[in-house]
């Protein structure tokens, strides 16, 4: 024998209920059949409904219950078109009279006022007897002997109408007088079970996986099988998390955790049953008959992955009962726990404080159950006499668990990893649980945001891939060149459980965007195509509504107006890397609130490229300052297009040539002038030295003029190259000047111990190191107290978008290793 159940997915329509036939038409092959059969989809629901609104109009809802009748006459009418041979009227006769049943039970509702659980049971069970009927018929239509049994008859349950509870061992006796024809297919109805008088009860809501439990105990199957519409098990609920893995075996008790907190796999009182009794489970899908499933078994095999499942309970609320001796908490416990139990409500993460006389804990919002209103009539009295002080009330809570064989072993990378998310989301964790078999870690939470937390726990903790979510803003030659190493890294960082997700791409008028990731291939065309106008207000919302776990803005601007902007970018959480100098080398006041907003919101806040490009500058710098290092004396070429001007007229190049040389091989700004100005290069020595610690402003850097004033009013570039040209001669005598001591000069910035900066063209010889430096490159010289009297030296090409573009992706990386 083996027991098959199919659920309620799985009989949603006229084709599924074909479809469910020739499976257990399939399976008569190689043994005798019983099969439990659910109600079709949200048939169930619909019962409730329609009990719901009789006893709040105290009125019968015709209207609901047409709609009823409309589906199954339905379904039997697209049977029939299917299948000539299926008896469709005679079928239809049995839906009326389930109707007509149906309408009377709601009479008596109307007369009472109210719904006893007695008729509540009646009415809710009806979709699973006429699943049954439609079955039988189904079945018979193509030549099978069928046995309907009766489990109200055979299935003895206690405990309450609403909830009841099996004896096996006398339902089992009940089986053995029973006999049964081989050759028949045993139908049940799932859900219902009898009382010792016989009367419908109802096995809690969605127990028809414990229905098929209990026949498979009953007719001794050596397998039960549990049909529903997906693959087997998985590590989440597929239909909502779609990076949801299959799992190939789970433990009973794993299985039973993410039951009992929410996962829809298996009913949790089946799973308990099939262990005692060491009958195998295996949960297949309906639309796949031959795929393998999820096997349940009682050994854990120690090759699978530790973490098995993540799931969810929505609209829980908290209860919290203050009293004021201990001595009254077993009493009134137990009387509660009594009263739930009764009512079916499962109770979650009960916590009980002696010291601080409290009782706490969660149960499902119930929308024909007033628990406030029905623990105040419990406990009034103990409140009258001050026995209690209060009871408290926290609805529209969650609660998500993680479950696996010992879960607990991985506690603190597991919660790091689950307060990321929450924070992310700008949630609360209001607490935290283990179970005593180590099987489960639970937090509770507020509702908002609750699936897409789930969902990033869920890829954090299985899949080990730490998404970085990039906004982009500048997309000149330094943003464009990053967009194509980020091309062309993303599935080499993949393999090391990086995901790179380009979100924004913005300039200053326009941007585009995508929730999971801009297509690296693609997106020139959608963005010359886009009509959103830029708003930073609008591209930093993204961050909260999509719940980035490490939401990075890449500023690859010169905006003044972006760079004042990054306090509130990074409130708003996101980490910031930026190639705009324009935040480093403003007011030092600018320069060390952002650092504290940093370290107040625990965001990173990156800039290497601002000095140097793509070289290891500020970070060493860093390294050395938080060592205990002390700054004696710094020179260096800082600017890689001056660094190219000046080699240039070494080799006896006039400066208006150098400078178009510079031009053309993208060193200069496209105004030269920018350059030849040295702000560029104050900027980066103001940085430098704040770094050391000096609390400067740009305005206490001295820069010694290449240009005279005149050129401040030059407006064109044509009109530059002919003013510089006035300059050629000039500078060949200092270049003749300085050959003449066989020295050369350099463009350099220098800080000196007390913290004074400069910026001057100066005559080296090949002793100093800068003499070497031509071609673009840039040099660092740090004599410290540590370097001495041989200086820390750093040089290597510190300018061009490619290296620069190097630098950003550095620091992106550094965000997370």
């Amino acid at each position: 024998m083996k027991t098959l159940k199919f659920g309620g997915t799985s009989l949603a329509n006229a084709k599924k209920f074909i479809q469910v036939s020739s499976i257990i038409v399939n399976q008569t092959k190689n043994n005798q059949i019983s099969v439990v059969l659910s109600a079709p989809a949200t048939i169930t629901n619909h019962l409730e409904k329609i009990i719901l609104q009789c006893v709040r109009n105290n009125n019968i809802p015709i209207k609901e219950i047409v709609t009823l009748k409309k589906f199954f006459l339905n379904l039997t009418k697209k049977i029939y078109i299917i299948n000539k041979k299926y008896p469709k009227s005679h079928i239809q006769k049995k839906i009326e009279m389930q109707c007509q049943k149906l309408q009377a039970l709601l009479h008596s509702i109307k007369l009472l006022k109210k719904c006893p659980d007695k008729i509540y049971a009646q009415i809710i069970s009806m979709g699973e007897i006429l699943s049954v009927k439609i079955m039988k018929e189904l079945l018979v239509s193509y030549g099978y002997e069928v046995l309907i049994i009766n489990p109200i008859k055979l299935i003895l349950a206690t405990s309450n109408y609403l909830g009841a509870i099996v004896n096996i061992h006398e339902s089992k006796k009940n089986f053995k007088n029973l006999n049964i024809n081989k050759k028949k297919i045993i139908l049940m109805p799932g859900f219902i079970a009898g009382n010792k008088f016989q009367e419908l009860v109802i096995l809690g809501r969605n127990g028809s996986d414990y229905s098929a439990t209990i026949l498979s105990i009953c007719t001794n199957s050596h397998t039960c099988e549990i049909w529903t519409d997906v693959n087997g098990i998985y590590t989440s609920d597929p239909n909502i998390i779609s990076t949801a893995k299959l799992i190939s075996e789970i433990t009973y008790q794993e299985a039973l955790e993410l039951s009992y907190f929410g996962a829809k796999i298996i009913h949790p009182a089946s799973v308990k049953p099939l262990q005692t009794y060491n009958i195998p489970c295996i949960i297949k899908n309906t639309n796949k008959p031959n795929y393998p499933g999820t096997l349940l078994t009682t050994k854990n095999n120690k090759t699978i992955d530790i973490i098995k499942g993540i799931t969810y309970l929505k609209k829980i609320v908290l209860i919290k009962i203050i009293n004021i001796k201990t001595l009254y908490q077993e009493k009134f416990l137990k009387k509660i726990l009594e009263y739930l139990s009764k009512k079916n409500i499962a109770i979650y993460l009960l916590n009980q404080s002696l010291s601080n006389n409290t009782v706490s804990f969660y149960i499902q919002d119930h929308p024909l159950l007033n628990i406030k209103l029905k623990l105040k009539e419990m406990l009034d009295t103990k409140i009258q006499n001050k026995l209690l002080k209060k009871i408290l009330y926290i609805k529209k809570l969650s609660i998500i668990s993680i479950i696996g064989y010992n879960v607990k072993k991985y506690n603190i990378d597991i919660l790091k990893k689950i307060c990321l998310v929450v924070n992310s989301f700008k949630n609360k964790i209001l607490e935290i649980s283990h179970n005593t078999s180590n099987i489960s870690l639970s937090i509770v939470l507020y509702d908002k945001h609750i699936i897409n937390i789930t969902k990033k726990i869920h890829d954090l903790i299985l899949y080990k891939t730490i998404p970085l979510n990039i906004f982009l803003i500048g997309i000149g030659g330094v943003g464009l060149k990053l967009l194509d190493i980020i091309l062309m890294q993303e599935k080499k960082l993949k393999k090391i459980f990086i995901q790179l997700n380009v979100n924004v791409i913005a300039n200053s008028t326009t941007y585009i965007k995508n929730k999971t990731k801009i297509s690296l291939n693609k997106w020139k065309k959608k963005f010359k195509k886009s009509k959103k106008l830029f708003s930073l207000e609008k591209i930093l919302n993204l961050a909260k509504k999509n719940g980035y776990l490490y939401p990075i803005l890449i500023d690859c601007t010169a905006s003044q107006d972006i760079a004042e902007k990054y306090n509130t970018i990074m409130k708003k959480g996101f980490h910031i890397i930026t190639a705009n100098k324009k935040s480093n080398s403003s007011l030092f006041s600018d320069y060390k609130s952002i650092r504290k907003i940093a370290h107040t919101y625990d965001k990173k806040f990156f800039y290497e490229t601002h000095v140097g490009a793509g070289l290891p500058i500020l970070n060493n710098l860093k390294n050395l300052v938080q060592s205990g290092d002390q700054l004696i004396k710094f020179q260096g070429i800082l600017s890689g297009s001056m660094s190219y001007i000046f080699g240039k007229l070494d080799d006896n190049s006039t400066l208006s040539d150098a400078i178009k040389k510079a031009q053309k091989l993208g060193f200069t700004e496209p105004n030269p002038q920018d350059d030849l100005s040295g702000i560029d290069v104050a900027r980066k020595l103001l940085i430098i030295a704040r770094e050391f610690g000096y609390q400067l402003e740009l305005s206490d850097i001295t820069i010694e003029k290449i240009l005279p004033d005149s050129f401040n009013k030059i407006k064109n570039k044509k009109e530059f190259f002919s003013e510089i040209k006035k300059l050629n001669n000039i500078f060949i005598q200092k270049v003749n000047k300085a050959k003449s001591k066989k020295k050369v000069l350099r463009f350099i910035g220098t800080i000196k111990k007390n913290g004074s900066c400069n910026i001057k063209i100066k005559s080296v010889d090949n002793k100093n190191p800068l003499y070497y430096v031509k071609n673009g490159e840039n040099i660092f010289v740090f004599h410290t107290k540590y370097y001495k009297p041989i200086p820390l030296i750093l040089r290597g090409y510190g300018a061009g978008n490619k290296v620069t573009a190097s630098g950003i992706f550095s620091d992106l990386l550094r965000v997370i290793l």
